[in-house]
């Protein structure tokens, strides 16, 4: 039989709390019984001793023993006396003969006490009347319970004792029922929880009703279901969207190879050309994809080093003016002379181009694309600054996701894949800096990238 985890946690308590129960009644009872037999010694001593002290007053005004010999009442009423006055003391409960009490003469005759041989060993107590021994009071030992009284009382406390045990028993039993389930009501939640995530439905969370180990547990989880949820929204969106794009331009190229083999068409230069262009577009977007993955994946190759960002943006900007005066836009630099940083000049390259390229295509014309740089903070912070079209506020917080493509002149008609600012905002989070999108003054859109700088000062060239 297989126990679960709340049968386990139950007996697991409950048996501790019975073997500290039991253990403290053993070590109860057996203090209580020498505690008592210790008792009745003391108690037995005293009495003889009071015994002999009489004894020796009433030894000394008669001048013998024959006032006492075999007048066992005489010492019963004496002994019956102390009872009274101790119990009138409060020093002793009153509890009767617990023993059996011999009086002796000096030559050890027996004057007083139960017939059969003298005790050997038990407490006494010599007779003295002017330093001469005239006598003894002798007792049987005290080692168990001999009187019915005590064996009675013994009794009544051994099942009073066990009454409790079984008492305390019941109330553990029940307390650490209540406890294992309130305790393990979250992890059983969570465990049905988990068990919702494991079916795929990401939607599933659990209640935190507390703030201890259990509630940062179930944070945990709900964050982990959310992510999980949204990771699974993004990639069926991810899905149709290359799905989406490889649409299109396959759908274009089809349509032209059945016309060219139809005969509508001639495979003349012009076709060519414009199959030509929808494989270019493949390529690219298969080749986005591919960077897009990597990067995602943390498996783009990085070989930093102490390099200089704006010597590697001066570069690409040069590889771009021509392409900005064919398309009739205005680009302006203001840039500082040098700025190093810890970084892979091959993909600074190409988070400055893909930046570059999204400028370029989505920028009207007329229009003008400012880049502006400065050093601050231990910080390199470069800002692209076009002109219009511009996007709407809800927009901006999409800008970096994959295939996303605002409306209007920020479109597919623009030629890009959607994939360009995803693949750069991987590459400045690899670099430990920040890229951020907001609303150009001159009513375009502005791109702020910032990147930490070298942290040892730049060497002599």
């Amino acid at each position: 039989m297989k126990f679960g985890i709340t049968a386990k946690l139950f007996l697991a308590i409950f048996a501790t709390c019975m073997l500290v129960v039991i253990t403290m009644h053993w070590g109860t009872r057996v203090s209580f019984e020498r505690g008592f037999i210790d008792y009745i010694k003391r108690s037995n001593n005293q009495r003889i001793e009071l015994l002999g002290n009489a004894l020796a007053d009433q030894y000394q005004l008669h001048g013998d023993w024959r006032f006492l010999r075999n007048n066992d009442r005489f010492v019963y009423q004496l002994l019956r006396s102390f009872e009274q006055n101790l119990e009138e003391g409060k020093n002793l409960p009153p509890h009767g003969l617990r023993t059996q009490i011999w009086v002796v003469d000096a030559q050890r005759k027996k004057l007083v006490g139960p017939g059969g041989p003298l005790p050997d060993e038990g407490p006494r107590r010599a007779i003295n009347v002017n330093g001469t021994l005239v006598g003894w009071v002798m007792s049987t030992p005290v080692e168990r319970l001999t009187r019915d009284a005590d064996i009675s009382f013994d009794a009544q406390q051994r099942r009073t004792s066990w009454l409790i045990v079984g008492l305390a028993g019941l109330l553990a039993a029940a307390v650490t029922w209540l406890t294992a389930r309130g305790l393990l009501a979250p992890v059983k939640r969570l465990v049905g929880g988990t068990h919702q995530l494991a079916a795929g439905n990401f939607s599933s969370r659990v209640e935190t009703g507390t703030q201890d180990e259990l509630g940062r547990l179930a944070n945990d989880f709900n964050q982990l279901a959310m992510s999980l949820e949204k990771n699974d929204a993004m990639r069926r969106e991810f899905m149709a969207d290359i799905s989406h794009e490889l649409r299109t331009p396959l759908s274009i190229l089809r349509g032209e190879l059945e016309a060219l083999q139809d005969g509508v068409r001639q495979p003349t230069g012009a076709s060519l050309s414009s199959l030509q262009a929808e494989v270019t577009i493949l390529t690219k977007l298969v080749d986005d994809l591919h960077q897009l993955s990597l990067s995602n994946s943390g498996a783009l190759a990085y070989r930093k080093d102490r390099v200089d960002a704006i010597h590697i943006l001066a570069i690409a900007v040069a590889s771009f003016r021509e392409r900005f005066m064919i398309k009739g836009l205005e680009l302006t630099l203001s840039l500082p002379d040098k700025a190093w940083i810890f970084g892979d000049a091959d993909r600074l390259t190409q988070l400055f181009l893909n930046l570059l390229e999204n400028s370029l295509r989505y920028t009207d014309v007329p229009g003008s694309v400012a880049l502006e740089g400065w050093i601050r903070d231990d910080n390199l912070t470069l800002r692209w600054r076009d002109s219009a079209p511009g996007v709407e506020d809800k927009q901006l917080t999409r800008i970096f996701e994959r295939f996303y493509r605002t409306e209007g002149s920020r479109n597919r008609a623009s030629g890009g894949s959607g994939l360009g600012l995803a693949i750069c905002q991987n590459i400045v989070d690899a670099h430990g800096g920040t890229i951020s999108a907001a609303h150009s003054a001159s009513g375009g859109l502005q791109i702020t990238v910032q990147l930490p700088l070298y942290p040892r000062a730049p060497r002599t060239l």
